[in-house]
């Protein structure tokens, strides 16, 4: 079905839908015959199918970055921000994307089939603005620390040299 784009996977159904009785009823050269005739053969090839339907889910574990987005099928989905530098669980089925920590839901979105976005919860906006606040609130209320340096006397040096600077500047006086 090439040239044409879909939107999900319904949007895919529907049109394949709409192709099949087309394709199915054209002579193919290369299978001798036309598809609606041959199925019936291959049905007779084929097996049954497993009793329990397989999972069409991906699952990942990351450690969630500080920009709180996690990414799946090319697209990033914001995160509760207080998990930052955790580790997540991600779970991506064919229609929603979903994120865990230690069993609890954390986030949830509705799975985007473009790619390249970026999909945001304005709640997880909201709240790193908070913590962002409250970091920096922090910062300005630690005291400025200045460094204790330790100064040594310079007259202690005279003293251990047995140099009487009161003396030697009567010698060297220039003369007016």
């Amino acid at each position: 079905m090439s040239g044409r784009t879909f939107t999900s996977p319904d949007d895919f159904n529907e049109q394949l839908a709409a192709w099949l009785p087309v394709a199915n009823n054209r002579l193919s050269r290369s299978r001798r015959g036309r598809p609606n005739d041959l199925v019936s053969i291959d049905r007779a090839a084929m097996r049954g199918l497993p009793p329990v339907a397989p999972e069409v889910v991906l699952r990942n574990s990351v450690r969630l970055p500080r920009d709180y987005y996690v990414r799946a099928f090319s697209n990033d989905y914001s995160v509760d921000p207080t998990m930052i530098g955790r580790v997540v669980d991600v779970t991506a089925s064919l229609d929603t994307v979903s994120v865990h920590h230690d069993g609890v839901l954390i986030a949830e979105h509705r799975r985007k089939w473009a790619r390249q976005l970026t999909v945001t919860d304005p709640a997880h906006v909201a709240r790193a603005a908070e913590l962002r606040a409250q970091f920096q609130a922090q910062r300005a209320r630690r005291p400025a620390v200045t460094p204790v340096v330790e100064t040594a006397s310079l007259a202690r040096y005279d003293e251990l040299f047995n140099v009487d600077l009161d003396s030697a500047s009567s010698q060297w006086a220039v003369a007016s």
